[in-house]
């Protein structure tokens, strides 16, 4: 198993990077949220020799718009990961299953070359997700043991705490084995 991060505005863009071999980093949210980070702490993550990811944090509707958002401002380059972050908005909402599955979709389509992932919780997954459609591969948070999420469902990343950041696990027998996944999209 591979340790990783996830970062977004609310943390620093000079963080930890030692005993990493992956970080995903918030690039955007609605259809035209970027974070201000977003750049430096790809960077970071990069310098480090990290696999990176980029996450789009899904509101209901426009998509299109948000898909298109989020390929347009997510760094290009071969062996990144793109996923969605799917659960509720701050104002209490949260995009359908179908409109998960078609945001997927319209990603993968954008950026065929790229892998692209579900970020949900483990509520999420068990009562909320209809279709358990994950694209390339699903990245569960569930406040666990590390690497023993509660779910049947074949994962590639598991959150596993939030303290004192959002720290993960990749089911990966070394850092060769995710960089060749990540670029075999």
């Amino acid at each position: 198993m591979l340790r990783g991060i996830d970062v977004s505005s609310y943390q620093s863009s000079s963080y930890d990077t030692d005993g990493l071999s992956f970080a995903f980093v918030k690039a955007t949210e609605g259809s035209s949220y970027v974070s201000p980070k977003l750049s430096a702490q790809t960077e970071r993550a990069r310098g480090a020799g990290l696999v990176v990811g980029f996450y789009h944090f899904l509101w209901p509707g426009h998509l299109t718009a948000q898909a298109e958002h989020f390929v347009s401002e997510a760094p290009e380059r071969q062996g990144d990961i793109l996923a969605v972050d799917w659960e509720a908005t701050g104002e209490g909402t949260r995009a359908s299953a179908a409109e998960k599955d078609g945001f997927i979709r319209k990603v993968k389509e954008l950026r065929p070359e790229h892998r692209v992932i579900l970020y949900c919780n483990r509520d999420f997954w068990l009562n909320v997700d209809t279709t358990s459609y994950a694209g390339d591969g699903l990245w569960i948070a569930d406040y666990v043991t590390a690497g023993e999420p509660r779910i049947k469902a074949k994962w590639r990343f598991h959150q596993y705490t939030d303290d004192p950041v959002d720290t993960n696990l990749a089911d990966f027998p070394d850092q060769t084995a995710l960089k060749e996944w990540a670029g075999g999209a």
